[in-house]
């Protein structure tokens, strides 16, 4: 062979070699700098969920300082308002902004379809079952009309003039956007895993066949681009696990969070029902929390959670679980707890490391921690019902005076089945409309006359008997049935009043009690309407009792409008037991009420209390230098009538006059008071 041939084909081996070299490596290249890209994405993108869940973070704080500072505000004396209103416009408005950079973060569109995706973000901002734009709107509305109020208060001058107890801050709102944004951070590690781990399974492609050509080809020459990579993906490992550790512990005191338990609780219940053992639930909070923040500052109330949690994992096993609820609520899992005996020795030494004194900056703290406990499987064989039943064991603690604790027990389990099937019961009355009207009049002291009468809400169960409406209002209220108990109450008694008043029955105004909660309905004043007009009675005849924090409510949730609405088409505004809360004076006038209720607490032996008898006294004053009529409730005896007469109080309601009688005693009641009618008396003779 000729050397040139041979020169040929040695020329084109090292072409070829160079070529598949040069192409080898710019595979590597190719692939090394798609991995670096794709690492880099990793780390923006896990940056970016890291800031989005610090807002997160942030945000649920926020909320519950508003909250708090809100609460504080009201509680605290008038040399100390001014610092924590500026301290609630200074959260309310850092939520505000670190909502519209979460908005900008997220690039959340309220018109997306993708609100519509129950594993979206949109969908927790825009849609059900949290709308957490919607509720974080309402938080600053309220928040910034509370600060509004107070200002007002201080400056004197312009602004809003209603009173911060007017814009009390909706509770439900608050709750709602504390788990929106719970739901939200889950909904975003959620989106954060998913990602992370589409893209860790294709960087491990990437990272593989990179690999295996740096073997094949020059393995020298990848060795430090491998080391990088290699770094890279365990600072995104270390990342991730940061995050996962983040998800299910609290932030403040490390201990796990109620999203822990709720994952994790059951496990336990099963792992302890195998092995036939006993699992104690012990839910604690500490007796002077608020206390400690309000004199002390949340430095001093963070040092405190933070020394709690400490000393609970202390006081525990390392199989057991501490778990931070939120605020100053824990809860401990104790496995195999043993008997009775046991446990009340195991919670008095718990109770006793915890309520050790705290030393702060200088400062002796005592906190003072009360528990309930509730025990698996006595108490309960679920995970609900023993946070349910320890908590009710707490509720008992502290009614005992806390720095104690309570095991649950049949007479709470009997308090919390009454309670269940008393709400049970009340639905039942209300598809029924079982609920009944009873009536107690009102008359002037000086004639006689009548000048109005009161509908009250009665209950005859049919299995208990009548039922106190002090018994089942407020679990109703609890439950949000009084808007439909109330409705019932209103349509009975003014079909009642139009057949008096049809039949010539002088009765002077019905008077019925309208809460806030009902008149926050949007179509209260219509229903009333509709109801006035179907049953003919004329406006004029009918009055609203209402309290005082209703009449002081803001004008932005539409009730004060709402009532001014009502008042125009003729119905009458009582203020009812006025003298117990904290209305303003200015809104103690004839355009907005037209009769004062002085409340029976000072009514109740005023011939015997003087004090009670100048409160009684200037009260009717004011009302009849402003023109407003009065009416005294809860007069009982002659001697209570006369000091009230002497007062110049003339309208009474009472038991001395009338107790509460069903509609047809009140009709028997009403009629046998009417004023006899003349006879005509024909003389028989001749005419002149």
């Amino acid at each position: 062979m000729s050397q040139q041939p041979v020169q040929t084909v040695s020329g084109k081996l090292i072409l070829l070699i160079k070529a598949g070299y040069w192409l080898a490596l710019l595979i590597i290249a190719a692939m090394v700098i798609a991995s670096f890209i794709l690492l880099q994405q990793m780390m923006a993108t896990q940056q970016h969920n890291h800031t989005l869940l610090d807002i997160v973070g942030t945000q649920k704080t926020l909320s519950q300082r508003i909250v708090f500072l809100a609460g504080a505000t009201g509680a605290a004396s008038r040399d100390k308002q001014p610092a924590l209103v500026s301290a609630l416009k200074q959260a309310t408005a850092e939520f505000e902004t670190n909502y519209d950079l979460l908005l900008e973060q997220t690039g959340a569109d309220p018109q997306s379809p993708a609100k519509l995706d129950p594993k979206s973000i949109e969908n927790v901002l825009f849609a059900k079952p949290f709308h957490l734009d919607y509720f974080s709107v309402g938080l600053v509305a309220n928040g910034d009309r509370l600060i509004s109020a107070y200002e007002s208060q201080f400056t004197g001058n312009g602004g809003y003039k209603g009173g911060g107890e007017r814009v009390n801050l909706n509770a439900s709102v608050a709750n709602a956007t504390l788990s929106g944004y719970a739901a939200l951070g889950q909904r975003i590690s959620a989106d954060a895993d998913e990602r992370s781990e589409k893209l860790l399974a294709l960087h491990r492609t990437l990272f593989y066949a990179t690999l295996g050509v740096i073997i094949l080809v020059a393995l020298f020459i990848f060795r430090p681009m491998s080391n990088a990579i290699l770094r890279k993906t365990h600072e995104l490992i270390d990342a991730r696990n940061s995050m996962a550790f983040i998800a299910v512990h609290d932030g403040l005191t490390g201990l796990h969070n109620r999203t822990f338990l709720t994952d994790h609780f059951d496990t336990l219940i099963k792992g302890t029902h195998r092995r036939r053992e006993r699992l104690a639930v012990v839910q604690l909070d500490l007796d002077r929390f608020k206390q400690i923040n309000d004199t002390l500052g949340h430095a001093a109330g963070d040092y405190v959670l933070v020394v709690t949690a400490q000393r609970m994992r202390d006081s525990c096993r390392a199989s057991d679980l501490c778990v931070r609820l939120g605020g100053d609520e824990f809860v401990m899992i104790l496995g195999g707890a043993g008997g009775t005996e046991d446990i009340n020795m195991l919670a008095r030494r718990i109770l006793a490391h915890i309520n050790e004194p705290i030393v702060f900056q200088g400062t002796t703290i005592l906190p003072g921690a009360s528990a309930g406990i509730a025990v698996y499987p006595i108490d309960a064989d679920n995970a609900q019902d023993l946070l349910v039943h320890a908590d009710l064991a707490l509720y008992s603690a502290k009614k005992l005076g806390g720095g104690n604790f309570s095991f649950f027990s049949e007479e709470l389990r009997r308090e919390l089945d009454y309670r269940k099937q008393l709400e049970h019961d009340i639905k039942v009355a209300i598809a029924e409309r079982a609920f009944q009207v009873y009536f107690q009049p009102q008359v002037s002291l000086t004639n006689g006359a009548i000048s109005g009468i009161e509908a009250l809400v009665r209950w005859n169960h049919a299995e208990r008997g009548m039922i106190p409406p002090g018994e089942f209002i407020p679990v109703a209220e609890k439950c949000g049935f009084m808007p439909e108990i109330g409705r019932i109450v209103i349509s009975k008694a003014i079909n009642e009043a139009a057949e008096w008043n049809r039949a010539g029955i002088a009765f002077g105004r019905l008077a019925v009690n309208v809460s806030g909660t009902e008149l926050r309905e949007h179509d209260f004043d219509a229903f009333l309407f509709e109801t006035l007009e179907k049953a003919g009675l004329p406006s004029q005849k009918l009055a609203l009792e209402i309290v005082e924090s209703v009449i002081l409510d803001d004008e932005k949730t539409g009730i004060a409008a709402k009532l001014r609405h009502i008042r125009a088409a003729g119905v009458h505004l009582e203020l009812d037991d006025f003298g117990t809360g904290y209305a303003s004076l200015s809104h103690v006038n004839p355009n907005e009420i037209d009769r004062l209720k002085i409340d029976r607490r000072f009514v109740q032996n005023i011939h015997e209390n003087g004090d009670n008898s100048k409160i009684v006294r200037a009260i009717t004053e004011l009302a009849r230098g402003l023109g407003i009529s009065i009416v005294a409730e809860g007069a009982e005896t002659e001697a209570e009538l006369d000091s009230l007469m002497a007062i110049g109080c003339d309208q009474v309601q009472g038991y001395s006059i009338a107790f509460p009688m069903p509609h047809d005693k009140a009709l028997e009641w009403l009629t046998a008071r009417m004023p006899k009618k003349a006879r005509l008396t024909v003389l028989q003779g001749s005419l002149a």
